[in-house]
């Protein structure tokens, strides 16, 4: 053999072992984020996967190619949701009272689009947004779930289970649960939920330690309606009292009918019948009925647990019906106050 075609043959075999290796390393797995056969990781974080991904919601199933990173909410706690897992949306409804109502710990960041109210959203400027799913509550966006799906995928979701099947916070968690499916991060929202139970029972050792194990209370969102004091009554079923359960609390407020949306609306009137338990209610600094519309009120003096003081006041930003950084902070503020 000539020494021409000797190295002629050398170089045909390096390049074959050079092409092999470049294979190789193109269909196994990576650590970094970057690519394992047809699937590409959004970040570090994400799983990868090959395999649509099914999803059930109040429309029965979804199915997408891979996990979406474009998202547009329509409902704030779905919105709290996706932060939960440590991403943004690109859209989100009302961003102004998203911002008033919602805690800060679950933040949007100022370069998420509005797209108009909760309601009524708009849909040019979604599509604009070119996502690659919408998520929505069905109470509000059934009738627009054909325009929307026309725009994206869309998941619509019923916050508030029918009597007898369950309540507020497994209805919670079950689309917490979900989403992650559905954004390629449920490794990160197993993790959110189980450092949650961790939260609850440290803060259950903090009040017995503090004297408040199995503390009774009623928990209210107060507000004035035409110049009258209104009062939302938190019930069993509401995201509010299913987690203060998780920290030993007790709920001293019940119904006799299944309240769907887990509270009575009520007045002041009713409140009588639990004054020997204690007060934890929820205003908004710019209507506080306890310092206006009840300073004066007879009723109102006249109950045990005001003449004892027994009164506690959340943050105005607490909210109770959202998702695990909402359960957080309603846990926070009430060890906060109860052991202040």
């Amino acid at each position: 053999m000539s020494k021409k075609l000797l190295s002629l043959l050398m170089v045909i075999v390096v390049i074959l072992v050079v092409a092999g290796c470049g294979s190789n390393q193109t269909n196994s797995s990576t650590t970094d984020g970057v690519a394992t056969g047809n699937a590409v990781a959004t970040n570090t974080d994400s799983e990868i996967t090959s395999e649509p991904i099914v999803l059930k919601d109040a429309k029965g199933e979804l199915k997408l190619d891979k996990p979406a990173q474009k998202i547009v909410v329509l409902e704030w706690t779905f919105t709290e949701d996706i932060i939960a897992l440590g991403m943004q949306p690109v859209g989100n409804a009302d961003n102004e009272n998203y911002k008033l109502y919602v805690t800060s710990e679950a933040s949007l960041d100022e370069g998420v689009t509005d797209v108009g109210t909760r309601d009524e959203p708009n849909l040019e400027t979604i599509a604009s947004l070119q996502p690659d799913l919408i998520i929505g509550v069905s109470d509000s966006h059934e009738a627009i779930y054909d325009q929307l799906k026309g725009i994206a995928p869309t998941l619509l979701f019923s916050l508030y289970p029918p009597e007898g099947e369950g309540n507020h916070y497994t209805q919670m968690e079950e689309i917490f649960r979900t989403i992650a499916v559905a954004v390629g991060k449920t490794a990160e929202g197993e993790k959110v939920l189980a450092d949650l139970d961790t939260h609850y029972a440290d803060a259950k050792a903090t009040l017995a330690a503090a004297g408040k194990e199995g503390f009774n209370y009623v928990l209210t969102q107060a507000y004035s309606y035409q110049n009258a004091a209104q009062l939302r009554l938190f019930l069993d079923n509401s995201l509010a009292v299913q987690t203060l359960n998780r920290i030993g609390l007790v709920n001293d407020w019940k119904s006799e009918q299944f309240e769907m949306w887990g509270f009575s609306t009520s007045t002041v009137e009713s409140l009588p019948a639990v004054q020997d338990s204690n007060l934890i209610h929820i205003v908004q600094k710019d209507d506080d009925i306890f310092s206006n519309e009840l300073k004066d009120n007879s009723v109102w003096n006249g109950l045990t647990f005001v003449k004892e003081k027994r009164i506690f006041g959340l943050d105005s930003a607490t909210w109770v019906f959202g998702g695990p950084i909402s359960s957080k902070v309603i846990v926070d503020e009430v060890v906060a106050t109860l052991t202040k």
